[in-house]
């Protein structure tokens, strides 16, 4: 099923092919309170910090400080103050002076480490030392293979959409205008930041060697970005900013002139072979978190995978006995049930009517603890379902959040392919229709990720473990656990699709690598996605245009995330026996930020273990 997070809105990937800030493309979310009792549990949580994490926080600031520098709309997405006016400078040797930086702080943070005697501060640090050598390995890695590309109406709409939503305080809505008019060079000091991108491409555009981008991205972000353009008027009317028609009118032009440039220039010579040099997807899959080969992570899925479908293949006729259906093969049952499809403005009070039926299961068989506060859900607009075509969780802000929370986006439609009629999209039937509605809230929301992103805030674990420990088979893996754990108490038809879903995910972690590798055709992928995996035409496209130009490599991190966390809690209750607590052990995966998996594992069986209670990385 569909399932990401996303996060930055001007994500390093402006600056940079960030192999997770690519997939985490929208906005990182709101900026401004929502509740006084929010606000007021906020600062309770801030007063509780203990020592160590403010030193840890301390040490994060080198981070945060080259973030802010070279990507000042994604640190105010983070949460630093003062930053909503400002954008990031493409000028010449932008990438060589972000290396520099990252490199020094590396070097920085090594020092501190040096001198460090706190574990939990080392550990931090190690989280962050590696965080700042991927980053500069990735641009170096950058620069040797790929020819800069940026998808510039993309961005520059996330980028105004994370400062124009709902949860922004009113008072700093207008920084977007601001933002505008810098984008568009209409500002003293500002050149236009398409002809600074196109400035950057035409430096390399003949550099022997250098990798063009693959022919249907650059054809897909074309055939896109009327949405994303139409989407940036949309905002400013919405929230009545004054002013913005001549700016937009000049950004227009100039992401005008972009898009002819890189039909012109780009676009005739992109590759027509989408597979990424192996070091760099062996890069790509150490970033997402899989530090399995690629090989043995694929034997592991394909495994799973004819596991999964035995499973499915059992429940199925309890499933069609129950509807009245004619055959009994789980196949043909999924798409009857895909049949009983909600509607427009029926589909969000289902998934809130869902998410409240989820709550009472997790709240009687006690499978975790739940804040007191409700759960944010919304339907997407156009631009969002165009930039991503698969139900997401939008988190909150992470640093200094004042009570704001993350969202459950739910898009309705895939924009047609290049070469379709203007305007026509692809309706799916993969999300909205009843019985998707339970694994999907369970993932995205909760005991999900909007569960997972809210501990991060409400807990006050440290920026080091809230954000740079970030990856997806951290986070991924605690949501398709969430639907695992769920499940024993769906009714039979969401058991089905839940399972269905799990078979998505083992289907990812082998036709990825296996796309990238030349070993599986698109042609296979597709067989397998929309025969085996029962995913409709549009949404199974959408799947391989990940595997193999969108993110490589990221959505492999599901399945192995999920697998290490499912042997994490059984290592966990074989030696803790009879006072092994389910409800216990997952408020403590929780409580430990966004870990790794070696790490994570490490603290479950030094600190959950050894006592069986709740831990915060406290002493």
């Amino acid at each position: 099923m569909g399932d990401c997070i996303h996060r930055g809105s001007m994500p390093l990937a402006l600056l940079r092919t960030s192999a997770l800030t690519l997939v985490l493309l929208a906005g990182f979310g709101p900026l401004a309170p929502t509740t006084t009792a929010a606000q007021t549990e906020a600062a309770r949580v801030a007063a509780a910090r203990p020592a160590w994490i403010e030193r840890s926080d301390a040490d994060a600031r080198v981070l945060l400080e080259v973030t802010a520098r070279f990507a000042p709309e994604q640190a105010a997405s983070f949460g630093l103050e003062g930053l909503d006016e400002r954008i990031s400078d493409l000028s010449a040797g932008y990438d060589e002076r972000q290396q520099k930086a990252y490199t020094e702080a590396a070097t920085e943070l090594g020092r501190r480490l040096t001198a460090e005697k706190d574990p939990l501060v080392r550990q931090d640090l190690e989280i962050l030392i590696e965080a700042a050598r991927d980053n500069a390995r990735e641009l170096e890695l950058n620069r040797k293979y790929m020819l800069p590309y940026l998808d510039m109406s993309r961005l520059l709409f996330f980028s105004l959409s994370s400062l124009l939503d709902d949860q922004v305080a009113p008072a700093r809505r207008p920084a977007a205008l601001v933002r505008l008019k810098r984008y568009a060079g209409l500002e003293p000091g500002y050149k236009p930041i398409t002809q600074l991108a196109e400035e950057r491409t035409r430096e390399r555009l003949n550099q022997p060697g250098i990798l063009y981008p693959f022919r249907a991205q650059v054809e897909k972000d074309l055939a896109n970005n009327a949405s994303f353009v139409a989407g940036m008027g949309q905002l400013f009317e919405k929230y009545k900013i004054a002013g913005y028609q001549e700016p937009l009118a000049r950004l227009k032009t100039e992401l005008a002139a972009y898009d002819g440039f890189l039909r012109k220039e780009v676009l005739p010579k992109a590759r027509d072979d989408f597979r990424r040099p192996p070091e760099l997807y062996a890069f790509a899959l150490k970033q997402y978190g899989v530090d399995l080969p690629p090989a043995e992570l694929s034997a592991l899925a394909r495994a799973a995978f004819g596991d999964i479908q035995k499973q499915m293949q059992v429940l199925a006729p309890q499933v069609a006995k129950a509807k009245g259906y004619r055959s009994t093969d789980y196949r043909d049952v999924i798409r009857e049930l895909k049949k009983e499809q909600l509607v427009g403005e029926a589909i969000l009070p289902h998934y809130q009517e869902r998410l409240g039926q989820i709550e009472q299961i997790i709240r009687r068989e006690k499978l975790v603890t739940l804040p007191d506060r409700p759960a944010r859900i919304r339907l997407a607009s156009a631009a969002e379902s165009a930039a991503t075509p698969a139900p997401n969780m939008r988190p909150p802000r992470l640093l200094g959040n004042k009570g704001e929370q993350g969202e459950f986006v739910l898009p309705l439609n895939i924009p047609a392919p290049p070469g379709a009629p203007a305007g026509k999209t692809e309706r799916v039937d993969d999300f909205t229709h009843a019985a998707a509605s339970w694994t999907l809230t369970a993932h995205e929301a909760r005991p999900g990720h909007e569960l997972q992103f809210a501990s991060l805030v409400e807990k006050g674990v440290s920026t080091a473990r809230a954000i740079y420990a970030f990856n997806s088979t951290n986070a991924e893996g605690w949501a398709l656990y969430s639907e695992a754990i769920t499940l024993p108490f769906m009714p039979p038809e969401g058991q089905l699709i839940s399972l269905q879903a799990r078979l998505q995910r083992a289907a990812r972690a082998f036709l990825d690598p296996g796309l990238q590798a030349g070993t599986v055709t698109r042609e296979e992928a597709m067989r397998v996605l929309t025969q085996d995996v029962v995913l409709s035409a549009p949404f199974a496209n959408q799947e391989v245009e990940r595997y193999t130009f969108r993110a490589p490599g990221q959505a492999t991190s599901y399945f192995y995330g999920y697998t290490r966390l499912n042997e994490l809690r059984k290592d966990a209750e074989q030696q803790m026996g009879s006072r092994f607590d389910a409800q216990k052990f997952h408020d403590f995966i929780l409580a430990q930020g966004l870990l790794p998996p070696a790490l994570l594992r490490k603290a479950v069986m030094e600190q959950f273990v050894n006592s069986g209670t709740v831990g915060t990385n406290s002493r």
